[in-house]
């Protein structure tokens, strides 16, 4: 599905359902680096139980239009406008990684146009180390290696992934290779930069559930206590044996969390 945002084209799967604007939407928004295809495990039960399902590229990612946006405020405004061009009121969002954090920006600064979040592999603060900024920034295949290694739950380089034929290690590496230049950096240094968190918490009002990896070590559980205190209400699944991308590491554990709130 396309769609138009600030004269732009931006692409989103839906689940393998026709898009319906008239029942509860759901946004998807992936992590850096990655696309829409991060949540494909997940959004096809969504949008066959009474759902409707925009699992979105970022501007400059997948198959959307660049230029890459610079910032999380930045991204969480255009998140705004674009449930605004798909034609919706409200939506519930879920986010991974640095969609989290956008999620959780939006949900706080356009509290009318968010009726619910997932927020998986998220953290108060995600400082990004200077080594894997500056490969990013020379575009070499460095930070890819580093992005995929501590991404990956330790469980993961050891084999047994729950998806048959599915070998996340390559997978990923493939799709952070498909990044034209400068895109990983733009999405590492707005991580990095973003400190606003524990406050954008604070103003969220909407049902909340968060879904941590045991074996995270790009987002440790432990890092997310205080957005959870933050939140009135909210709730927070740790799923054991796993790490950093748990949508596809523990794609039926993460479902089963986001199932209970969105």
């Amino acid at each position: 599905m396309k769609l138009t945002v600030d004269g732009r084209t931006v692409f989103a799967t839906t689940g393998g359902t026709e898009f319906d604007p008239s029942k509860p939407a759901i946004v998807f928004l992936h992590g850096a680096g990655f696309d829409r295809t991060a949540w494909r495990l997940q959004t096809r039960w969504f949008a066959h139980h009474g759902r409707s399902v925009l699992a979105v590229d970022f501007p400059a990612h997948g198959w959307s239009d660049g230029p890459a946006l610079d910032s999380i405020p930045a991204m969480a405004d255009w998140t705004a406008r674009l449930i605004e061009a798909a034609g919706l009121k409200q939506a519930a969002l879920v986010g991974h990684s640095m969609g989290a954090l956008v999620a959780l920006d939006c949900a706080a600064r356009h509290g009318d146009k968010v009726r619910a979040l997932g927020l998986c592999g998220v953290a108060s603060e995600m400082p990004v180390h200077p080594e894997m900024l500056e490969s990013a920034k020379a575009n070499t295949v460095k930070v890819q290696e580093l992005m995929t290694f501590w991404g990956m739950g330790n469980a993961l380089h050891k084999g047994g992934m729950v998806s048959p034929g599915l070998w996340l290690r390559r997978e990923s590496l493939a799709v952070l290779a498909g990044n034209e230049p400068g895109v990983i950096h733009s999405d590492l240094a707005a991580c990095n930069a973003y400190k606003d968190a524990p406050a954008r918490a604070a103003a969220v009002t909407c049902p909340t559930v968060f879904v941590l990896g045991d074996g995270d070590l790009m987002t440790p559980a432990a890092k997310a206590r205080s957005l959870v205190a933050a939140i009135t209400g909210s709730r927070a699944v740790t799923i054991p044996n796993c790490g950093h991308f748990m949508m596809v590491e523990r794609p039926d554990e993460t479902l089963e969390a986001l199932k209970s709130c969105v």
